[in-house]
C-alpha cells in the first residue's frame, strides 16, 4: 500500500476524491452520449452544415472535459503508487473504498464509454458512406476518377493520381 494511503483519513480521502471523479465522469459521458445522438440525427436529416458544425463544437468541449477528467484520475493513480490502467483503478478502488461503495460508478462509466464508442463509429461509418456517394456523384460529373490518397513519412495524408505515368520509353 502507498504510504498516502496509511492513514484511515487517506483512504477516506481517496475515496472521496474517486468518487467525484466517477460521478463527474459519468455526468460528461451522459453529456456525449447525448451529443452523439443529436449528431447522428443531424447526419441523418442531412441537416445544414451550421448545425453540424454547432454540435461537433459542443462534442470537442465535453471531449476536452472528459480528458480534464481522465488527467485528474491519472494524477491521483500516479500519487497513490499505481498503474495508470484498469489494473491500477481496481487495485485503487480495493484500498480506498472496503465498503465498494464505488465500483458500480466504474462500471457505469466503462459502460457509458463503450455507449458512445458505439455511437462515435456508427457517426463516423455514417459520414465516411456520405463522402464516398458524393466522390461518386463527382466522379459522374467530372468524368473524372478521384485521385488515390496516400499517406507521407509524417503520417499526413497526400492525394496522387492512381496510374500516374512516370516515364516512357520510345
Amino acid at each position: 500500500m502507498s504510504p498516502l494511503l496509511d492513514s484511515a483519513a487517506a483512504r477516506s480521502g481517496c475515496r472521496d476524491t474517486l468518487g467525484r471523479l466517477l460521478d463527474e465522469e459519468i455526468d460528461a459521458l451522459l453529456g456525449l452520449e447525448r451529443l452523439l445522438i443529436t449528431e447522428r440525427d443531424v447526419l441523418a436529416k442531412n441537416d445544414s452544415p451550421e448545425a453540424l458544425e454547432e454540435v461537433c463544437s459542443h462534442r470537442q468541449l465535453r471531449m476536452s472535459q472528459l480528458l480534464k477528467i481522465q488527467d485528474e484520475r491519472r494524477g491521483l493513480l500516479r500519487a497513490t503508487g499505481h498503474t495508470v490502467d484498469t489494473a491500477g483503478i481496481e487495485a485503487l478502488l480495493r484500498i480506498c473504498d472496503p465498503q465498494r461503495t464505488l465500483p458500480g460508478r466504474w462500471a457505469r462509466c466503462a459502460d457509458l464509454a463503450d455507449r458512445c464508442r458505439g455511437l462515435n463509429d456508427f457517426n463516423g461509418a455514417l459520414v465516411a458512406s456520405r463522402m464516398r456517394r458524393v466522390e461518386g456523384m463527382l466522379e459522374i460529373l467530372t468524368g473524372r476518377k478521384r485521385e488515390t490518397p496516400i499517406y507521407s513519412r509524417q503520417g499526413q495524408q497526400a492525394w496522387v493520381a492512381a496510374g500516374r505515368l512516370l516515364a516512357a520509353e520510345a
